[in-house]
This record gives C-alpha cells, structure tokens and sequence, in this order.
C-alpha cells in the first residue's frame, strides 16, 4: 500500500509516520509491512505532489495551519492546499479514498473556523463529483508528545512551563475541553486504512474522547512534578491521567532526565525509597555488604516480596510462634522473588563476596508513625 501524508512534519504527521515506519519495519512481521510512505510537508518540492498523487492508494490531508502571521493565510492554507491536492488527485485519475483532518472549530465564525469549513465543504464536494470516499475528523485538542508548545496546545504549553518551573496562566479554570490523545488519533487513522473507520453522522470520529476542566488538567501536571519529591507515581488506573503523564515526561528538558534519591547509607550498606503508591505498595533499593545480615523482624500487616539482582545470599524465615526455620538461597544469576508473610520474622544474608543488590516491595509505603515492625531474631 502507498500512502500519501501531507503535513508529514506536523505534530499528527510525526506521529502518524513513525507509527508507519514502526509497523513497515517490524521485525516480528505482526503486521502487514509493504507500505511506501510519501511524505510531504513545507519542505517537499511540489513538484513531487502529482507523482505522490498518481501513485497513492491512500491519501491523509493533515496539512494546515491554526496560527499564521497573516489572517488571511488560513483560508490559503488551509482551503487553499486541499482545493491543490484535490485538483491534483482529479488530474491523476486517482479516486483513492483520501482522510482530512478538520477542527471542531470549523462550526464556529472565525477566520480558522471558517478556513477548516470550506475545506470540509470543497471534501464533500469532490467525493460527490469523483464518486470518491472522503473521511472527515472534526479534531477537538489534541495532545500528546512532539506537540509544540506556546503555539496551539494548553497541555503542550502547561507541560512545557511546569517541568522548567515557569509558572501557567489560567483565565477560567473551569473552562471544559475536548481532548484526543495522540496514539488514539493515530489508532483511529490506522482504521481507516483498513476501511474500520469510525463515524458520527455525516463525520469521522475518534472514539475516545475526554472532557475535563482547565483547572483539573492543571493541577494534574503540577503534580506530576511533585512525584519527584514524594516518590509518589500516579494512578496509571486512570486512563486520561496515564497519558497525560506519559505526554508530561515527553517535555522534560534533555539534561534533567534524572533525579537523585535518598540513599540511607550505614555500616550495613543502604536502603533506598524508589517508588511509594497509595494502592499498590511501595519498591525500594537494598544493598547489603559482605557478611551483613539484614532484617530479623516481623510484621502484622506489611507483606513483601524480595528479589536479589546481584550477589548472593539467604533470606530465613521463621514463623513466630514455631521453631522451624526456612531458607530460601538466592542469587543474581537466578532471578526468584520470595514472598515475606506476615507473622514470620524474616532476615537476609549475604553470602558472596561482593555487595548484595535486594529489589523489595512493601505493600503499603513507610509510616515513620505505625512502622508495623517488631524485632525477633529468626
């Protein structure tokens, strides 16, 4: 299949290409893989477009502009590229079925809207004269990585501030939006090509779609740069938040990837919160040196769970009210989690001759106030 994508070097376009190439190019061959992919975008020599033309069997129109520095560049380039690429496509003899990325904006009065309305309208037209399918998405917000800040997006321009620590500016915080997330715009363009494309009314739609307040979307990213401090990670149960929080990392800036954690370094080795989750528990970092043994306590309601990833060791455990101890012998050339049960004192031991690297989960975060943990030598 060869498919034709205008805008290839816009926020959609990007996203929609790499998904492209990601599937052309898998090496598992999970999906079909013989597609030419034509990109064309400011930068292409428009003399390609009737090649590119005559050759696609798929057309997506994501070219266009939503903030020119001349107000009448949106009725050129927005109406004006697509009556092109229309011509063009009529010219070739090519009735492929060709997909154009609209706004909701197109129902509103201003230049931009009526820009997005005359395209849709110039759209349905031709596929009336061509006998040609069109597919029409009124876009609403779109968001998600590689969108360009301080331009169109609030949660581009909101991600972008929060993570440099410049502060946002909210005009009515209860205003609501539309939002579409990326790689579910990209899902749904992936269905059209398949013709599973989704439709309300006389448009095209994505089916996901989500409505929350300005203030809400907010106060959500600022504290998403909070989890740094709190260790806190979170809820990934929520859809909405699990993208928008994978969108917030895309706009870190390149030299502050990393951040430092506590290390509580003794004699014994360290131990180091890394994650603390208000329903899944809390992962730390154990290290432990040569000879050290670690532990020796109980808990009534704390379970966990440990994995040692290098060196190599014993974790005891005896239950409190028997005599009877278990050892369970561990290493970093063989990866077995031991679950700790509550009511058993339990230790570790390192036995190599290196440090000892524990993985451990707690099922609930450290209370300095209600520990849970009472000495008892296994």
């Amino acid at each position: 299949m060869r498919i034709l994508v205008t805008g290839a070097n816009g926020f959609i376009g990007r996203n929609l290409v790499a998904r492209l190439k990601n599937m052309k190019e898998d090496k598992n061959k999970n999906v079909a893989s013989n597609f030419i992919i034509y990109e064309y975008d400011q930068t292409t020599n428009p003399d390609l477009l009737p090649l590119y033309c005559s050759n696609a069997d798929f057309v997506f129109n994501l070219a266009g502009v939503n903030r020119p520095e001349n107000i009448t560049d949106y009725m050129k380039d927005n109406f004006g590229f697509a009556s092109v690429l229309l011509d063009t496509l009529e010219k070739c003899g090519n009735r492929c079925p060709i997909m154009l990325a609209s706004s909701i904006q197109a129902q509103l009065d201003n230049p931009y809207g009526q820009s997005k309305k005359a395209g849709e309208d110039l759209f349905f037209d031709y596929a009336r004269r061509m006998n040609s399918k069109v597919l029409v998405y009124r876009f609403p917000n779109v968001f998600g990585k590689w969108c360009r800040p301080n331009y169109n997006s609030v949660i581009a321009t909101f991600c972008y501030n929060v993570a440099r620590g410049i502060p946002i500016k909210i005009n009515d915080s209860n205003s609501l939006l539309y939002l579409v997330y990326i790689d579910d715009l990209v899902n749904e363009m992936l269905n059209a090509l398949k013709n599973e494309e989704h439709y309300d009314g006389l448009f095209n739609t994505v089916p996901i779609v989500y409505r929350y307040n300005l203030g809400y979307i907010a106060d959500l990213i600022c504290s998403f740069k909070m989890t740094r401090d709190d260790k806190t990670i979170p809820n990934m149960g929520d859809d909405f938040i699990k993208k928008l929080y994978a969108t917030y990392l895309s706009y870190l800036p390149e030299n502050s990837f990393s951040y430092p954690l506590i290390m509580n370094i003794d004699a014994r080795g360290s131990f180091t919160e890394m994650i603390r989750t208000q329903d899944r528990g809390q992962v730390s970092v154990n290290i432990s040196n040569q000879g050290v043994v670690k532990g020796n306590h109980w808990h009534n309601t704390k379970s966990e769970k440990f994995l040692v990833v290098k060196g190599q060791g014993v974790i005891r455990l005896r239950k409190i009210s028997e005599k009877e101890v278990f050892e369970y012998y561990v290493s970093g050339d063989k990866l077995e989690v031991v679950d700790i049960p509550v009511g058993y004192t339990h230790n570790i031991e390192n036995l190599g001759i290196t440090e000892m690297i524990t993985i451990m989960w707690a099922n609930e975060p450290f209370n300095s106030e209600y520990p849970d943990t009472y000495y008892l030598e296994v």
